[in-house]
């Protein structure tokens, strides 16, 4: 036990940390290990809004490591001596402040074993960073830490991009090796019983606070192993800050309150990193908290604060290649679970057929996201998906099924200047012939750019106040606040009688 440090006991503690901080340290090629990107500690600092605006390429692309090849060296040094040390499987059944408390005492002993001369700020910063790496997930911490990062792309050891307001920028994040990489990789899938090696290269994980993870490592990572990060904020989106934040109008966001409390069957389409699933998140907001949920997700994801909801998650095979838990595994098995509302995270394969069953048989205001550029590429991509799902249907059986299943797609788009805006509101009206008829109900219209390159735009209602959902919304009593919304972002007519 490390409790009081008694693993090593005084004496023999002290015995072992001599004989590890007077041994010869550190070859040449750990030498050049040294630079962990752990020096990337200023970017931890949090960033207000109007700093982001005001000053987004000074704090996104600043140095950071500016620290001399002697601190580094130092640190290397003093971290090697640690692993030495330490016993990893003794810290590992610590509580995380214990353990931190501990890897500072032994540290601070190496340092005065060993003479080092530092300064009080150098210290701390390198107390820090080594409880990051022995604890944590090493120099990704400081990015992790900040909650304006939307994503954390890692591209080998020595490359780590970002993603704030939209505009991927290049960090001075590196890691010592690719084995720390690897390290830091395997810590965060073991986390949800996931492993990532040779053997089973690719990997699908989440962090605790719901943040998507993926990972694919060598051979078929070819320039070392790419970690990818889709970061959650830590307080959740509403769509009042979608407002604010210009992604709907006013008018819009209260349609789609509307869609959320009447039980309207909505998918959410878009590329990737255009908001759909923040927008599930606000959408759910508006369900009932006496209503059964159930969530399938490849990787659990989705924030839903209502009592009464059960979390699915998939899993991959194990080595023997058995064991595995698709998506259509779980949505079929929903049904057996008296769900009021089933919510897929994303619709990707042959699952959609098995939602597109619930929506349609007493599922009422189900919901689920897609990747398409529009929503008729969305229709046409839920009809190719039950497709390759290996059933034998005519295309017009299947068009017939989504007409009745789907009300609404709302179309999320993530524009050239890096904004975020609902671009459409579609409602699905029915088939003439062998083709299904959309209405457009509301529109985002891009009207130019302004002088710093952001482009300027409205969100208009296309004049119908009337919809399909419209009975829907009158049986929810909600009839009078959707034709008053829709009929307030009428902007033609608006401007016709010149209002």
């Amino acid at each position: 036990m490390f409790g009081k440090r008694t693993s090593f006991g005084d004496r023999a503690k002290s015995k072992q940390i001599n004989k590890v901080v007077n041994e010869p340290v550190f070859r040449e090629e750990n030498k050049q290990a040294t630079i962990a990107g752990e020096e990337n500690k200023k970017l931890a600092q949090p960033v207000s809004n109007n700093q982001e605006q005001n000053q987004p390429e000074e704090i996104v692309t600043r140095a950071s490591g500016t620290r001399s090849e002697e601190y580094y060296n130092t640190k290397s040094i003093v971290f090697s001596a640690l692993i030495d040390s330490l016993d990893l499987s003794q810290l590992a059944s610590m509580d995380a402040e214990a353990a931190r408390e501990e890897i500072r005492d032994i540290v601070l002993e190496i340092v005065a074993l060993k003479s080092i001369a530092m300064s009080i700020a150098d210290q701390e910063e390198m107390l820090d960073e080594i409880c990051d790496d022995v604890l944590g997930y090493g120099p990704l911490e400081p990015l992790l830490a900040r909650d304006d990062i939307a994503d954390i792309m890692v591209n080998g050891s020595q490359k780590c991009y970002i993603e704030v307001n939209g505009k991927v920028k290049l960090t001075n994040v590196k890691f010592r090796d690719e084995a720390h990489l690897m390290n830091v990789c395997q810590r965060i899938v073991s986390q949800v019983g996931r492993r990532v090696d040779e053997s089973s290269p690719i990997c699908d994980a989440r962090l605790p606070d719901g943040s998507r993870v993926n990972v694919i490592a060598p051979p078929l990572s070819i320039d070392g192993a790419s970690l990818t990060i889709r970061k959650f904020k830590k307080d959740k989106l509403t769509l009042d800050q979608l407002v604010k934040f210009g992604s709907i109008s006013p008018e819009g966001a209260e349609v789609l309150r509307i869609l959320g409390r009447i039980r309207a069957n909505v998918l959410i389409s878009g590329g990737t990193g255009s908001g759909k699933t923040t927008l599930l998140n606000c959408l759910t907001a508006f369900i009932e908290g006496d209503e059964r949920i159930i969530t399938c997700e490849d990787s659990a994801e989705l924030q839903l604060q209502q009592p009464h909801t059960v979390r699915l998650e998939t899993r991959p095979p194990n080595l023997e290649g058995e064991g595995e838990i698709t998506m259509r595994d779980l949505v079929k098995n929903c049904l057996r679970m008296r769900p009021e509302r089933i919510i897929v995270g994303e619709v990707r394969g042959p699952e959609a057929f098995d939602l597109l069953q619930a929506m349609n048989t007493g599922h009422d205001g189900s919901m689920g996201t897609l990747h398409a550029n529009s929503p008729r590429e969305a229709l046409s991509r839920l009809e190719s998906m039950i497709t390759m799902g290996g059933y034998s249907l005519p295309s017009r059986t299947i068009r017939e099924m989504i007409v009745s299943s789907v009300d609404v797609i709302v179309q999320a788009a993530r524009l050239r200047d890096g904004s975020r805006r609902i671009t459409h509101i579609t409602e699905v009206l029915g088939m003439e012939g062998d083709v299904i008829v959309t209405q457009d109900v509301f529109l985002y219209d891009i009207t130019g750019e302004d002088e710093n390159g952001n482009l300027v735009g409205r969100h208009r209602s296309t004049g119908i106040t009337q919809p399909k959902f419209t009975e829907r919304a009158r049986y929810f009593n909600e009839e009078a606040n959707l034709v008053q919304a829709l009929e307030s972002a009428n902007i033609e007519h608006k401007e016709m009688v010149g209002g």
